[in-house]
């Protein structure tokens, strides 16, 4: 089986009031008609990403993520799966979308993806072979050799490790990069950084406690993973999202600072904007309206403050 499926304990708790998760829980995304060949899947296709690396480049989401930090901004991107997002804040609650339904691509969501009046329901999630996501990527070869380049982005790319390393070779000749969390074996963690030219790598808490509390798991393989990355030679950024009263301490990021070196980091002040995402797959977004305190760029060697 592809190893996009190996998730987090609790990833696809929705939260629904009415127990549906929206969430497509069929095997027909584990291998393409070759048994050999792995399947991703992508949540969004970016073009023109000023964000994801050097230069203009196009970046691909992938669907599934490991952690499950309370701030995310693409909550889209957790579960592993296909699911269903809902416009909630413009739904009348007519319920013709929960009346039974024979379309075939409908059958896996528990409900009709076609009647809703206002068209608010659709799937967030598509199943790609490595040679058609690539040759949808390479249709603009000339502008992102020329210009930036292609990046994988999440989600977390390492939970799809097979079908992430075969697409980057199929880009060989474009500038590579993947932004990764770094929660993953160190096996999964190299095989995808050794077909990249840029790797972005998040570091949010050096706390192992409070990386449990806030992101769901223990930092010990994140930081082991970091340090692969810093003897591989590769061009690498680290990102560390300033939470408030979260991550943003003097504290925690004096620690990152001693973690992370010399190495150039990137601190990407409080955006609360996804949070209106939350509602649409069925979660809940917990975090207060709360500006990012005054940061002390001093505490790193090489760093920068994005808004």
């Amino acid at each position: 089986m592809n190893d996009i499926f190996d998730t987090a304990d609790g990833i696809e708790k929705s939260g629904r009031a009415d127990g549906f998760d929206g969430i497509d829980k069929s095997d027909k995304f584990d291998k393409g008609e070759d048994t050999h060949e792995p399947r991703g899947i992508v949540f969004d296709i970016k073009e023109f990403a000023v964000h994801d690396g050097p230069g203009v480049r196009t970046t691909v989401f992938m669907k599934g993520c490991p952690l499950s930090c309370r701030w995310c901004h693409n909550p889209e991107g957790l579960s592993p799966r296909p699911e269903l997002m809902v416009k909630t804040a413009r739904c009348r609650h007519c319920g013709l979308c929960t009346r039974p339904c024979e379309h075939e691509d409908c059958k896996p969501y528990g409900r009709c993806l076609h009647i809703c009046p206002e068209g608010l329901i659709s799937v967030v999630g598509k199943s790609w072979t490595p040679d058609e996501l690539a040759a949808r990527i390479l249709r603009d070869y000339d502008f992102l050799k020329s210009s930036g380049g292609v990046t994988i982005s999440g989600g977390e790319p390492t939970m799809q490790s097979e079908f992430v390393s075969e697409l980057l070779r199929r880009l060989h000749g474009l500038h590579r990069a993947v932004e990764t969390c770094g929660y993953c074996s160190g096996e999964r963690f190299t095989s995808v950084i050794n077909e990249c030219d840029y790797v972005i790598m998040d570091i949010k808490l050096a706390d192992p406690e409070a990386h449990k509390v806030w992101c769901g798991v223990d930092n010990a393989p994140i930081l082991e993973n970091f340090e692969r990355l810093r003897s591989s030679g590769r061009e690498y950024l680290v990102r560390v999202p300033l939470i408030p009263d979260v991550t943003d301490t003097r504290e925690n990021l004096a620690a990152i600072s001693e973690i992370v070196g010399d190495s150039r980091v990137e601190l990407l002040g409080y955006n609360n904007m996804a949070g209106a995402k939350y509602a649409g797959v069925g979660r809940v977004y917990t975090l207060p309206d709360k500006k990012n305190r005054e940061i002390d760029l001093a505490l790193f060697k090489h760093a920068v403050l994005s808004r």
